[in-house]
Protein backbone atom coordinates (compact mmCIF):
# COMPACT_ATOMS: atom_id res chain seq x y z
CA UNK A 1 0.00 0.00 0.00
CA UNK A 2 2.58 2.76 -1.25
CA UNK A 3 1.15 6.43 -1.78
CA UNK A 4 1.32 7.22 -5.20
CA UNK A 5 1.55 10.98 -5.96
CA UNK A 6 -1.56 12.61 -7.42
CA UNK A 7 -2.31 15.73 -9.82
CA UNK A 8 -1.94 18.55 -7.87
CA UNK A 9 -5.91 18.95 -8.20
CA UNK A 10 -6.49 15.82 -7.06
CA UNK A 11 -4.46 16.40 -3.80
CA UNK A 12 -6.52 18.58 -1.84
CA UNK A 13 -10.48 18.74 -1.06
CA UNK A 14 -12.38 22.05 -2.16
CA UNK A 15 -13.18 21.70 1.56
CA UNK A 16 -12.55 20.26 5.11
CA UNK A 17 -14.16 17.47 6.40
CA UNK A 18 -17.13 18.62 8.78
CA UNK A 19 -16.96 22.14 7.07
CA UNK A 20 -20.27 23.56 9.14
CA UNK A 21 -17.74 23.03 12.18
CA UNK A 22 -14.17 23.23 11.08
CA UNK A 23 -12.09 25.82 13.15
CA UNK A 24 -15.55 26.78 14.55
CA UNK A 25 -13.59 26.88 18.65
CA UNK A 26 -12.06 30.25 19.09
CA UNK A 27 -8.66 29.17 21.05
CA UNK A 28 -7.32 32.29 23.55
CA UNK A 29 -3.93 33.27 22.82
CA UNK A 30 -2.50 34.32 26.36
CA UNK A 31 -4.93 31.64 28.48
CA UNK A 32 -3.55 30.23 30.82
CA UNK A 33 -2.68 26.16 31.02
CA UNK A 34 -6.24 25.29 32.54
CA UNK A 35 -8.17 27.59 30.22
CA UNK A 36 -6.48 25.79 27.33
CA UNK A 37 -7.06 22.43 28.34
CA UNK A 38 -10.76 23.37 29.08
CA UNK A 39 -10.65 24.50 25.05
CA UNK A 40 -8.58 21.97 23.81
CA UNK A 41 -10.67 19.28 25.93
CA UNK A 42 -13.50 16.94 23.93
CA UNK A 43 -12.25 15.66 20.69
CA UNK A 44 -10.86 12.65 22.91
CA UNK A 45 -13.96 12.25 24.62
CA UNK A 46 -16.16 11.99 21.49
CA UNK A 47 -13.21 9.49 20.38
CA UNK A 48 -13.23 7.25 23.98
CA UNK A 49 -16.90 6.88 23.21
CA UNK A 50 -15.76 3.74 20.99
CA UNK A 51 -14.45 2.20 23.82
CA UNK A 52 -16.93 2.00 26.13
CA UNK A 53 -19.67 1.24 23.65
CA UNK A 54 -21.84 -2.15 23.67
CA UNK A 55 -19.59 -4.66 21.89
CA UNK A 56 -16.65 -3.63 24.40
CA UNK A 57 -19.57 -5.03 27.40
CA UNK A 58 -20.20 -8.16 25.98
CA UNK A 59 -16.11 -8.81 26.38
CA UNK A 60 -15.83 -6.83 29.31
CA UNK A 61 -18.51 -9.35 30.87
CA UNK A 62 -17.75 -12.00 29.72
CA UNK A 63 -13.86 -11.81 30.95
CA UNK A 64 -14.52 -10.76 34.45
CA UNK A 65 -17.62 -13.63 35.19
CA UNK A 66 -15.01 -16.05 33.56
CA UNK A 67 -11.82 -15.52 34.57
CA UNK A 68 -12.33 -12.77 37.51
CA UNK A 69 -9.64 -10.25 37.73
CA UNK A 70 -7.32 -11.50 35.67
CA UNK A 71 -7.84 -10.28 32.19
CA UNK A 72 -7.55 -6.61 33.75
CA UNK A 73 -4.13 -6.41 32.12
CA UNK A 74 -5.21 -6.97 28.86
CA UNK A 75 -7.47 -3.79 29.18
CA UNK A 76 -4.50 -1.36 30.25
CA UNK A 77 -2.62 -2.91 27.47
CA UNK A 78 -5.14 -1.88 24.89
CA UNK A 79 -5.47 1.32 26.26
CA UNK A 80 -1.99 1.96 25.78
CA UNK A 81 -2.21 0.83 21.96
CA UNK A 82 -5.51 3.14 21.88
CA UNK A 83 -3.97 6.34 22.98
CA UNK A 84 -0.58 5.67 20.86
CA UNK A 85 -2.70 5.55 17.50
CA UNK A 86 -5.38 7.83 18.78
CA UNK A 87 -2.14 10.27 19.91
CA UNK A 88 -1.15 9.55 15.96
CA UNK A 89 -4.46 10.45 13.90
CA UNK A 90 -4.55 13.80 16.28
CA UNK A 91 -0.94 15.11 15.04
CA UNK A 92 -1.91 13.85 11.25
CA UNK A 93 -5.12 16.03 11.43
CA UNK A 94 -3.51 19.24 13.42
CA UNK A 95 -0.36 19.01 11.40
CA UNK A 96 -1.60 18.24 7.89
CA UNK A 97 -4.65 19.83 7.87
CA UNK A 98 -6.13 16.92 6.70
CA UNK A 99 -8.32 13.81 8.09
CA UNK A 100 -7.14 10.45 7.58
CA UNK A 101 -9.53 9.67 4.76
CA UNK A 102 -8.36 12.95 3.08
CA UNK A 103 -5.05 11.79 3.39
CA UNK A 104 -5.51 8.58 1.82
CA UNK A 105 -7.45 9.89 -1.22
CA UNK A 106 -4.29 12.29 -1.77
CA UNK A 107 -1.55 9.71 -1.50
CA UNK A 108 -2.96 6.47 -3.06
CA UNK A 109 -4.93 5.91 -5.94
CA UNK A 110 -8.13 6.00 -7.03
CA UNK A 111 -8.63 2.41 -6.88
CA UNK A 112 -7.11 1.98 -3.48
CA UNK A 113 -9.40 4.74 -2.10
CA UNK A 114 -12.25 3.64 -3.31
CA UNK A 115 -11.53 0.40 -1.80
CA UNK A 116 -11.08 1.79 1.71
CA UNK A 117 -13.59 3.59 1.68
CA UNK A 118 -15.48 0.37 1.62
CA UNK A 119 -14.42 -1.35 4.05
CA UNK A 120 -14.76 1.51 6.43
CA UNK A 121 -18.45 2.38 5.34
CA UNK A 122 -18.69 -1.13 6.52
CA UNK A 123 -17.14 -1.05 9.44
CA UNK A 124 -19.26 1.87 10.36
CA UNK A 125 -22.57 0.37 9.54
CA UNK A 126 -21.14 -2.80 11.56
CA UNK A 127 -20.31 -1.05 14.47
CA UNK A 128 -23.77 1.42 13.99
CA UNK A 129 -25.55 -1.49 14.02
CA UNK A 130 -24.30 -3.31 17.44
CA UNK A 131 -24.87 0.20 19.33
CA UNK A 132 -28.50 0.23 18.02
CA UNK A 133 -28.83 -3.36 19.48
CA UNK A 134 -27.37 -2.33 22.59
CA UNK A 135 -29.63 1.30 22.93
CA UNK A 136 -32.73 -1.01 21.80
CA UNK A 137 -31.62 -3.26 24.39
CA UNK A 138 -31.56 -0.53 27.21
CA UNK A 139 -34.54 0.27 26.64
CA UNK A 140 -36.33 -2.90 26.50
CA UNK A 141 -34.57 -3.32 30.10
CA UNK A 142 -35.49 0.27 31.56
CA UNK A 143 -39.27 0.21 29.98
CA UNK A 144 -40.21 -2.99 28.49
CA UNK A 145 -40.38 -1.38 25.20
CA UNK A 146 -39.95 -4.28 21.92
CA UNK A 147 -36.62 -3.92 20.39
CA UNK A 148 -37.89 -3.51 17.44
CA UNK A 149 -39.53 -0.23 18.43
CA UNK A 150 -36.09 0.55 19.90
CA UNK A 151 -34.27 0.14 17.30
CA UNK A 152 -36.53 2.57 15.75
CA UNK A 153 -35.90 5.50 18.27
CA UNK A 154 -32.56 5.38 17.70
CA UNK A 155 -33.17 7.44 14.27
CA UNK A 156 -33.95 9.92 16.70
CA UNK A 157 -30.22 10.87 17.56
CA UNK A 158 -30.05 12.24 13.95
CA UNK A 159 -32.29 15.03 15.50
CA UNK A 160 -30.01 15.56 18.31
CA UNK A 161 -26.67 15.80 16.15
CA UNK A 162 -28.80 18.39 13.59
CA UNK A 163 -29.83 20.46 16.62
CA UNK A 164 -26.81 20.54 18.98
CA UNK A 165 -24.42 21.40 15.64
CA UNK A 166 -26.54 24.55 14.80
CA UNK A 167 -25.66 25.71 18.16
CA UNK A 168 -22.29 24.85 17.78
CA UNK A 169 -19.62 21.47 17.90
CA UNK A 170 -19.47 22.45 21.13
CA UNK A 171 -22.57 21.63 22.62
CA UNK A 172 -22.52 18.10 20.77
CA UNK A 173 -19.13 17.62 22.80
CA UNK A 174 -21.22 18.81 25.95
CA UNK A 175 -23.54 16.15 25.52
CA UNK A 176 -21.64 13.23 24.99
CA UNK A 177 -19.22 13.85 27.95
CA UNK A 178 -22.40 14.38 30.02
CA UNK A 179 -23.50 10.61 28.83
CA UNK A 180 -19.76 9.52 29.71
CA UNK A 181 -20.41 11.02 33.03
CA UNK A 182 -23.39 9.32 33.57
CA UNK A 183 -22.45 5.83 32.85
CA UNK A 184 -18.76 6.77 35.42
CA UNK A 185 -21.45 7.86 38.34
CA UNK A 186 -23.22 4.35 37.25
CA UNK A 187 -20.60 2.29 37.26
CA UNK A 188 -18.86 3.78 40.84
CA UNK A 189 -22.17 2.99 42.67
CA UNK A 190 -21.86 -0.45 41.25
CA UNK A 191 -18.89 -0.73 42.65
CA UNK A 192 -19.38 0.59 46.06
CA UNK A 193 -22.43 -2.36 45.83
CA UNK A 194 -20.43 -5.41 44.74
CA UNK A 195 -17.60 -4.61 46.80
CA UNK A 196 -14.55 -6.05 44.95
CA UNK A 197 -11.35 -7.86 46.15
CA UNK A 198 -8.72 -4.97 45.83
CA UNK A 199 -5.85 -7.37 46.29
CA UNK A 200 -7.50 -8.76 43.22
CA UNK A 201 -7.91 -6.04 41.06
CA UNK A 202 -4.46 -4.64 41.78
CA UNK A 203 -3.11 -8.26 40.89
CA UNK A 204 -4.85 -8.57 37.67
CA UNK A 205 -3.11 -5.50 36.69
CA UNK A 206 -0.35 -7.78 36.12
CA UNK A 207 -0.07 -10.35 32.94
CA UNK A 208 0.31 -13.74 34.07
CA UNK A 209 0.94 -16.70 31.28
CA UNK A 210 -2.29 -18.40 31.71
CA UNK A 211 -3.40 -15.83 29.34
CA UNK A 212 -1.68 -17.07 26.26
CA UNK A 213 -1.40 -20.86 27.85
CA UNK A 214 -5.06 -20.90 28.62
CA UNK A 215 -7.18 -21.44 24.99
CA UNK A 216 -10.41 -19.72 26.80
CA UNK A 217 -8.53 -17.05 27.94
CA UNK A 218 -6.75 -16.41 25.20
CA UNK A 219 -9.97 -16.05 23.57
CA UNK A 220 -11.78 -13.44 25.46
CA UNK A 221 -8.05 -11.76 25.72
CA UNK A 222 -7.95 -11.58 21.90
CA UNK A 223 -11.16 -10.24 21.61
CA UNK A 224 -10.94 -7.58 23.72
CA UNK A 225 -7.58 -6.97 21.97
CA UNK A 226 -9.15 -7.14 18.66
CA UNK A 227 -12.10 -4.72 19.64
CA UNK A 228 -10.57 -2.40 21.60
CA UNK A 229 -9.03 0.85 18.58
CA UNK A 230 -12.31 0.80 16.25
CA UNK A 231 -10.74 1.85 12.62
CA UNK A 232 -13.49 4.54 12.54
CA UNK A 233 -12.43 6.34 15.56
CA UNK A 234 -9.13 6.78 13.52
CA UNK A 235 -10.75 9.19 10.96
CA UNK A 236 -13.05 10.89 13.66
CA UNK A 237 -9.87 12.00 15.78
CA UNK A 238 -8.25 13.13 12.55
CA UNK A 239 -11.13 15.16 11.93
CA UNK A 240 -13.03 16.62 14.81
CA UNK A 241 -9.54 17.90 16.18
CA UNK A 242 -9.64 20.46 13.22
CA UNK A 243 -12.58 22.12 14.97
CA UNK A 244 -10.21 24.19 17.28
CA UNK A 245 -9.39 27.65 15.32
CA UNK A 246 -5.38 27.36 16.55
CA UNK A 247 -3.13 29.00 15.06
CA UNK A 248 -0.89 28.08 12.02
CA UNK A 249 2.34 28.72 13.50
CA UNK A 250 5.01 26.40 14.82
CA UNK A 251 4.20 27.70 18.26
CA UNK A 252 0.26 27.28 17.50
CA UNK A 253 0.31 23.35 16.40
CA UNK A 254 3.05 22.62 19.50
CA UNK A 255 0.57 23.49 21.38
CA UNK A 256 -2.19 22.14 19.78
CA UNK A 257 -0.54 18.52 19.51
CA UNK A 258 0.28 18.80 23.50
CA UNK A 259 -3.51 19.72 24.34
CA UNK A 260 -4.95 17.46 22.43
CA UNK A 261 -2.20 14.39 23.73
CA UNK A 262 -3.64 15.44 26.92
CA UNK A 263 -7.22 15.49 26.08
CA UNK A 264 -7.04 12.02 24.36
CA UNK A 265 -4.57 10.98 27.72
CA UNK A 266 -7.71 11.74 29.92
CA UNK A 267 -10.59 10.41 27.94
CA UNK A 268 -8.96 7.21 27.26
CA UNK A 269 -7.57 6.34 30.54
CA UNK A 270 -11.11 7.23 31.77
CA UNK A 271 -12.61 4.78 29.30
CA UNK A 272 -10.02 2.36 30.64
CA UNK A 273 -11.47 3.01 33.92
CA UNK A 274 -15.38 2.49 32.56
CA UNK A 275 -14.12 -1.18 30.82
CA UNK A 276 -12.11 -2.34 34.28
CA UNK A 277 -15.24 -1.72 36.24
CA UNK A 278 -17.47 -3.24 33.88
CA UNK A 279 -14.99 -6.19 34.30
CA UNK A 280 -14.84 -5.85 38.02
CA UNK A 281 -18.43 -5.44 38.50
CA UNK A 282 -18.72 -8.80 36.41
CA UNK A 283 -15.86 -10.41 38.54
CA UNK A 284 -17.30 -9.26 42.00
CA UNK A 285 -20.96 -10.34 41.15
CA UNK A 286 -20.93 -13.20 38.79
CA UNK A 287 -17.30 -14.90 39.30
CA UNK A 288 -17.34 -15.09 43.01
CA UNK A 289 -20.53 -16.96 43.42
CA UNK A 290 -19.32 -19.84 41.02
CA UNK A 291 -21.61 -18.12 37.97
CA UNK A 292 -19.00 -18.20 35.34
CA UNK A 293 -20.99 -18.45 32.21
CA UNK A 294 -22.72 -15.02 32.31
CA UNK A 295 -21.52 -13.56 28.95
CA UNK A 296 -25.03 -12.05 27.69
CA UNK A 297 -25.41 -8.10 28.44
CA UNK A 298 -29.42 -9.28 29.19
CA UNK A 299 -28.39 -12.03 31.65
CA UNK A 300 -26.02 -9.67 33.38
CA UNK A 301 -29.08 -7.11 33.84
CA UNK A 302 -31.42 -9.72 35.08
CA UNK A 303 -29.35 -11.55 37.52
CA UNK A 304 -27.30 -8.69 39.20
CA UNK A 305 -29.94 -7.25 41.79
CA UNK A 306 -31.13 -10.95 42.95
CA UNK A 307 -27.40 -11.91 43.09
CA UNK A 308 -26.67 -8.62 45.36
CA UNK A 309 -30.29 -7.70 46.73
CA UNK A 310 -29.84 -4.46 45.72
CA UNK A 311 -33.00 -3.55 43.20
CA UNK A 312 -31.10 -0.36 41.88
CA UNK A 313 -27.89 -2.50 40.94
CA UNK A 314 -30.09 -3.70 37.61
CA UNK A 315 -31.28 -0.29 37.19
CA UNK A 316 -27.68 1.37 36.89
CA UNK A 317 -26.64 -1.02 35.01
CA UNK A 318 -29.35 -0.32 32.15
CA UNK A 319 -29.11 2.98 32.38
CA UNK A 320 -25.56 3.02 31.32
CA UNK A 321 -25.74 0.71 28.65
CA UNK A 322 -28.27 3.67 27.43
CA UNK A 323 -25.82 6.08 27.50
CA UNK A 324 -23.41 3.88 25.97
CA UNK A 325 -25.53 2.81 23.17
CA UNK A 326 -26.71 6.40 22.28
CA UNK A 327 -23.09 7.67 22.63
CA UNK A 328 -21.81 5.26 20.21
CA UNK A 329 -24.49 5.82 17.33
CA UNK A 330 -23.67 9.49 17.99
CA UNK A 331 -20.02 9.39 17.31
CA UNK A 332 -20.59 6.54 14.58
CA UNK A 333 -22.90 8.87 12.46
CA UNK A 334 -20.58 11.59 12.77
CA UNK A 335 -17.56 9.23 11.60
CA UNK A 336 -19.79 8.33 8.26
CA UNK A 337 -20.24 11.65 7.38
CA UNK A 338 -15.82 12.24 7.43
CA UNK A 339 -15.52 9.04 5.70
CA UNK A 340 -17.80 10.24 2.74
CA UNK A 341 -16.56 13.47 2.17
CA UNK A 342 -12.90 12.89 2.91
CA UNK A 343 -12.07 9.70 0.63
CA UNK A 344 -14.78 10.95 -2.44
CA UNK A 345 -14.93 14.55 -1.73
CA UNK A 346 -18.89 14.02 -2.08
CA UNK A 347 -20.43 16.21 0.13
CA UNK A 348 -24.46 15.86 0.95
CA UNK A 349 -26.82 17.78 3.35
CA UNK A 350 -25.81 16.68 6.88
CA UNK A 351 -29.38 15.80 7.61
CA UNK A 352 -29.03 13.82 4.62
CA UNK A 353 -25.90 11.84 5.17
CA UNK A 354 -26.64 11.07 8.94
CA UNK A 355 -30.15 9.64 8.16
CA UNK A 356 -28.59 7.34 5.36
CA UNK A 357 -25.73 6.29 7.95
CA UNK A 358 -28.75 5.73 10.89
CA UNK A 359 -30.87 3.93 7.98
CA UNK A 360 -28.51 1.58 7.31
CA UNK A 361 -27.65 0.65 10.69
CA UNK A 362 -31.34 0.40 11.44
CA UNK A 363 -32.19 -1.99 8.43
CA UNK A 364 -30.63 -5.00 9.30
CA UNK A 365 -31.08 -4.29 12.57
CA UNK A 366 -35.05 -4.37 12.43
CA UNK A 367 -34.45 -7.78 10.34
CA UNK A 368 -32.58 -9.54 12.99
CA UNK A 369 -34.40 -8.57 15.84
CA UNK A 370 -37.68 -9.39 13.38
CA UNK A 371 -36.29 -12.65 12.92
CA UNK A 372 -33.99 -13.87 15.79
CA UNK A 373 -35.56 -11.86 18.71
CA UNK A 374 -33.15 -11.90 21.51
CA UNK A 375 -30.85 -14.86 21.18
CA UNK A 376 -29.67 -13.10 17.85
CA UNK A 377 -28.28 -10.13 19.55
CA UNK A 378 -25.52 -11.45 21.46
CA UNK A 379 -24.29 -12.84 17.86
CA UNK A 380 -24.90 -9.60 16.14
CA UNK A 381 -22.61 -7.95 18.73
CA UNK A 382 -19.89 -10.65 18.43
CA UNK A 383 -20.25 -10.36 14.42
CA UNK A 384 -19.84 -6.51 14.29
CA UNK A 385 -16.29 -7.09 16.61
CA UNK A 386 -15.36 -9.50 13.76
CA UNK A 387 -15.75 -7.11 11.09
CA UNK A 388 -13.80 -4.29 13.29
CA UNK A 389 -11.37 -6.27 13.32
CA UNK A 390 -11.17 -7.29 9.51
CA UNK A 391 -10.63 -3.44 9.00
CA UNK A 392 -8.65 -2.13 11.35
CA UNK A 393 -5.22 -2.63 9.65
CA UNK A 394 -6.83 -1.13 6.43
CA UNK A 395 -6.61 2.29 8.86
CA UNK A 396 -3.93 1.94 10.53
CA UNK A 397 -1.15 0.92 8.27
CA UNK A 398 -1.79 4.27 6.94
CA UNK A 399 -2.25 6.16 9.62
CA UNK A 400 1.23 4.99 10.91
CA UNK A 401 2.89 5.33 6.87
CA UNK A 402 1.64 8.85 7.00
CA UNK A 403 2.52 10.08 10.55
CA UNK A 404 5.87 8.81 9.42
CA UNK A 405 6.51 10.33 6.16
CA UNK A 406 8.89 13.55 6.63
CA UNK A 407 7.54 15.19 3.66
CA UNK A 408 4.03 14.82 4.82
CA UNK A 409 4.88 15.61 8.26
CA UNK A 410 7.85 17.96 8.35
CA UNK A 411 9.51 18.38 11.63
CA UNK A 412 6.76 16.91 13.02
CA UNK A 413 7.17 13.17 11.98
CA UNK A 414 7.38 10.37 13.92
CA UNK A 415 10.69 10.17 15.84
CA UNK A 416 12.54 6.70 15.55
CA UNK A 417 11.28 5.55 18.86
CA UNK A 418 7.54 6.23 17.96
CA UNK A 419 7.99 4.51 14.76
CA UNK A 420 8.77 1.26 16.07
CA UNK A 421 6.05 1.92 18.98
CA UNK A 422 3.70 2.52 15.95
CA UNK A 423 4.98 -0.32 13.86
CA UNK A 424 4.72 -3.27 16.74
CA UNK A 425 1.42 -1.89 17.38
CA UNK A 426 0.55 -1.75 14.10
CA UNK A 427 1.74 -5.29 13.49
CA UNK A 428 0.77 -6.92 16.97
CA UNK A 429 -2.97 -5.44 16.09
CA UNK A 430 -2.85 -7.33 13.16
CA UNK A 431 -1.33 -10.42 14.52
CA UNK A 432 -3.58 -10.82 17.01
CA UNK A 433 -7.01 -9.83 14.94
CA UNK A 434 -6.00 -12.66 12.65
CA UNK A 435 -6.10 -14.57 15.31
CA UNK A 436 -8.96 -13.92 16.87
CA UNK A 437 -10.98 -14.79 13.32
CA UNK A 438 -8.94 -17.93 12.79
CA UNK A 439 -10.64 -19.12 16.41
CA UNK A 440 -13.73 -17.58 15.48
CA UNK A 441 -14.13 -19.55 12.39
CA UNK A 442 -12.69 -22.84 13.90
CA UNK A 443 -15.48 -23.11 16.57
CA UNK A 444 -18.18 -22.34 13.50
Amino acid sequence: MNPTPRAPSETTSALPSLAEVHRSIHVPTHAGFWRKLLVFSGPGFVVAVGYMDPGNWATDIAGGSRFAYQLISVLMLSNLMALLLQTLATRLGIVTGRDLAQACRAHYSRRTSFVLWILCEIAITACDLAEVIGSAIALKLLFGLPLIWGVCLTALDVLAILYLQRRGFRFLEILIVTLIGIIGVCYLLEIVMVRPSLRGVFGGLLPTPQIVTDPQMLYIAVSILGATVMPHNLYLHSSIVQTRAIEQTPEGLRTALRFNFLDSFLALNFAFLINAAILIMAAASFNRRGLTQVAEIQSAYYTLSPLLGIPLASLLFALALLCSGQNSTLTGTLAGQIVMEGFLNLRFAPWLRRLVTRGLAIVPAIITVARFGEHGTNKLLILSQVILSLQLSFAVVPLVQFTSDRKLMGKYVNPRWLKILAWTAAVTIAGLNALLLFQIFRKT
